[in-house]
């Protein structure tokens, strides 16, 4: 399994605008703006098939379901090639979502350039922002990996929102995210542009 780890953009970066289709549930969109009223916001790059993001889908929807009442907004975008992989599809999304129990809406970028725009590089890859939308951590959700002993906690990321919901930096060091690639398009792919 190879792995790929996030590019971590520099913090305080605001946050990209984005507006996309919504798979969970379809049929309707979804911009940064409508996340306005949150005191904080969690961009998270996941896919369908990759056993990264497999490994932590249960802890993904526990941590939705304790920072949501806190003002936290969460928000899941999927920006693979459907033409080489299939299995994520935007129909396939919706199955996804709803077997994994995410309370979080979880958007197809179908053009990829969200992905591009936030830096993305692997799935899965977690960016926390502020209430200003500057970007306060980005990097792993813990030490868990498929196949390791370390138990899936949220720990790293649990520390940053917690930080960042008392007005406080998160703490250092921040550790890249690994993951798979994002299946980018032929010469969609930032490396290489």
């Amino acid at each position: 399994m190879a792995a790929t780890e996030s590019t971590m953009p520099p913090l305080g970066t605001p946050a990209p605008d984005f507006d996309l289709p919504d798979t969970n549930p379809p049929g309707r969109r979804v911009a940064l703006k409508d996340f306005a009223d949150r005191d904080a916001l969690v961009v998270m790059f996941l896919c369908n098939h990759c056993p990264f993001v497999k490994h932590i889908q249960a802890e993904l929807a526990s941590l939705a379901r304790d920072y949501l009442p806190r003002g936290v907004g969460f928000v899941a975008i999927s920006s693979n090639d459907v033409t080489t992989h299939p299995d994520d599809a935007p129909d396939k999304m919706t199955v996804t979502a709803n077997e994994a129990g995410w309370p979080f809406p979880y958007l197809y970028d179908e053009s990829q350039q969200t992905a591009k725009a936030f830096g993305a590089a692997c799935t899965p890859d977690f960016f926390l922002y502020d209430r200003d939308r500057r970007l306060a951590y980005r990097g792993q959700l813990d030490d868990s990996r498929p196949g390791s002993a370390a138990p899936i906690t949220g720990a790293d990321l649990r520390a940053a929102i917690d930080a960042v919901l008392a007005g406080r930096p998160a703490p250092e060091p921040q550790k890249p995210s690994v993951g798979c690639n994002i299946k980018w398009k032929p010469g969609n792919d930032p490396a290489y542009a």
